[in-house]
């Protein structure tokens, strides 16, 4: 490892039984809390104002350089930083950890300067040929995940973070660390294992061997070799394939021998991403099963009866889920009741009962973590609902007063004392900071790549910013309706509709004050040149036209239904609050475009065949139950099922739907 410090770069140079009606008591939340955050125009007695969402922006960017300097200054080339002893640790594999981590923070901040050197210096210094155990779950979604989106942006003219310099060496550092990392996937079941050979467990959860694709695929896409998008596509097959009868996986699974060594399902702890990979073919279930509206808990996955009456902050990634599938109003409800657990502390533990309403036992830390931050801008850039800037608020000023540290912000150890502890999970730049500062700049007016750049960008497990660009996308497969990307061939011809203008006008929060341009502002600096052409792709299904993905099975109904769904006006897609991409990459195309718009339109209204199916949400469970005291009846009566045998595996083991991730 090179033992190059800060020097080098300065000063040009941070996760996750719909039973209507059922809500569980809640001793010291406040009811009213819940209730208000649920009225549609509901608010706080202090709404944020046009000029104070762009002083609150400004304050996030603030947060990501006090952590980010932090780093640099007294714990790079380190892993992460010890905010509180201002020093430095590795903790995943020693090659600068929060620096990759934060590179693509860096270029959504529009810090040309920084983002040039930290690339330059990353390409030069950092290097895996070293004798480390690494997760390969935070190794990929960190590090592999973190390299492709910077390379990304650096290697293309479009972004206006082209690097004159650059010559792919961060590709070539990503082929190489994915090179090192696939005789992970050499296992009887093809399910990754968790460490690297030689130093390695039999067992991985179903968010570690499910949640490899994206960053998989694109580095196939970039470099032309399909072995690792079919090695982590087979690993979450694998996972898919010994689902239960109930369509439910378990949180942790035997690689060797694919036998399910922990049953508990749920939406968060150990499980959580799989859902982003193939949420198309798990919600049914999961909101069967695990839904109480608007709580979620974990039961057992053969028999569905409850385990675990517990939200853990894992889970609060789902409401933001569920809006990029469609499926909002469920969303509200869930997000406001997660909300009330951190208005009740000032954060989210990692666990809450929602049986007792007390934090539970061994779970009181709050790491950081970004998960409701990440639902709350889903939220509001799908709602345009102001409420969400107010809940935005409160949680940056939480992290201000409670989490910040000399050096940059620290985990809290106990949520209800505050208690700070000397870490810093590098995260907290690639997400946390990341979702906030996205939050309160698409309500200032945006002025970033994501919002008004040249592609659509599809956010990893991590928060790393992937563009859809034909590069990566199957042109042959899928074709963007808004800006979208036309070859020509295969009957796509291209036509030079409006559709793009409308899309970024829809992208656009209608204040009324005037907006002080930025002096980081990047419009000034996005080229006109673009990697693709702007436009509507004639021939192509209605599906097609929203960038969504069927199933082989719906095939015949689609192409049934296909001449109706390519006459629908287009007036009708452009208003569409949300787009959905099936099982894994997941697009926003058209958020609501004005407050004065009902924030329902647009959701229910959505094709049957989209992710979040009109049969899969919003009916109730019959015979559901609706007290507090069954569900602790039936967490009292579970028992542990019998062990699935290896014939019942086979008997289960269908080849699932493939879900394709990119196109």
């Amino acid at each position: 490892m090179p033992t190059s410090g800060p020097d080098a770069m300065q000063p040009a140079l941070r996760r996750r039984r719909r039973r209507q009606g059922f809500l569980l008591p809640f001793a010291c939340l406040s009811a009213a809390l819940i209730a208000a955050a649920l009225l549609p125009g509901a608010a706080f007695a202090d709404g944020v104002t046009p000029s104070e969402a762009r002083r609150l922006r400004d304050e996030v960017k603030d947060m990501f350089y006090h952590a980010f300097d932090g780093y640099m200054q007294h714990a790079f080339p380190l892993d992460e930083l010890r905010p509180l002893s201002c020093q430095g640790e590795d903790s995943l594999g020693g090659y600068a950890l929060t620096l990759i981590d934060s590179l693509d923070t860096l270029a959504l901040l529009g810090d040309k300067e920084r983002f040039d050197a930290a690339v330059e210096w990353v390409g030069k210094n950092v290097r895996f040929d070293i004798n480390k155990t690494v997760s390969v779950f935070e190794t990929n979604i960190r590090i592999l995940g973190g390299l492709l989106s910077a390379h990304l942006i650096a290697s293309d003219y479009a972004t206006g973070m082209r690097i004159q310099s650059y010559d792919d060496q961060l590709l070539h550092l990503a082929a190489d660390l994915a090179q090192r990392l696939l005789p992970a996937f050499d296992t009887p079941t093809e399910l990754a294992i968790r460490n690297r050979p030689r130093v390695w467990t039999h067992i991985t959860s179903t968010a570690g061997g499910g949640t490899l694709t994206l960053e998989f695929g694109v580095l196939s896409r970039l470099t032309n070799d399909s072995v690792y998008e079919r090695v982590t596509k087979n690993s979450v097959r694998g996972i898919w394939a010994r689902r239960s009868k109930l369509d439910l996986v378990g949180a942790h699974i035997n690689v060797f021998t694919g036998e399910w060594t922990q049953k508990d399902a749920g939406i968060g702890t150990s499980i959580d991403s799989f859902y982003e990979y193939l949420l198309k073919e798990a919600y049914k279930a999961a909101m069967h099963y695990l839904h109480h509206d608007p709580w979620y808990v974990e039961v057992n996955m053969n028999s569905g009866a409850t385990v675990w009456p517990l939200f853990n902050s894992l889970q609060a990634f789902w409401p933001g889920l569920q809006v990029l599938a469609g499926d909002v109003d469920p969303a509200i409800r869930t997000h406001a009741a997660f909300f009330s657990v951190w208005k009740k502390y000032g954060f989210t533990p990692e666990g809450f009962n929602l049986a007792t309403s007390t934090v539970q036992n061994g779970q009181r830390s709050y790491p950081l973590r970004p998960e409701l931050i990440e639902s709350t801008y889903w939220l509001f850039k799908a709602t345009r609902d102001y409420r969400y800037l107010d809940v935005g608020r409160d949680i940056l000023a939480s992290l201000q007063y409670g989490a910040k540290c000399p050096c940059g912000y620290c985990h809290i150890s106990d949520v209800e004392t505050h208690q700070q502890d000397d870490h810093m999970e590098s995260f907290f730049l690639a997400e946390t900071v990341k979702y906030l500062w996205l939050l309160f700049d698409l309500a200032a007016g945006p002025d970033n790549i994501v919002e008004n750049g040249p592609y659509k960008y599809i956010f990893s497990t991590e928060g790393h910013l992937l563009p859809a660009t034909p590069q990566i996308t199957l042109l042959d497969e899928h074709c963007l309706y808004a800006g979208a990307f036309c070859n020509g061939t295969a009957g796509h011809g291209y036509g030079t509709g409006d559709s793009s203008n409308k899309h970024q006008n829809a992208n656009s929060v209608p204040f009324d004050d005037s907006r002080t341009p930025s002096d980081q502002s990047l419009s000034n600096i996005l080229s006109t040149t673009r990697g693709y052409i702007k436009g509507v792709c004639p021939g192509l299904t209605h599906a097609q036209k929203l960038g969504i993905s069927y199933s082989a099975e719906e095939d015949n109904s689609i192409q049934q239904n296909s001449g109706s769904s390519e006459n629908l006006d287009e007036s009708h897609v452009i208003k569409s609050s949300v787009q959905a991409q099936s099982s894994s990459v997941i697009l926003i195309s058209h958020p609501v475009a004005s407050q004065t718009e009902e924030p329902t339109s647009g959701r229910s209204q959505y094709n049957a065949n989209i992710v979040a199916t009109a049969e899969s949400v919003g009916t109730d469970t019959a015979g559901a139950s609706s007290h507090p005291e069954d569900l602790v009846k039936e967490t009292e009566s579970v028992s542990e099922q019998k062990e699935i045998n290896d014939k019942e595996i086979a008997s289960q083991g269908s080849q699932p739907t493939e879900g394709r991730y990119l196109t």
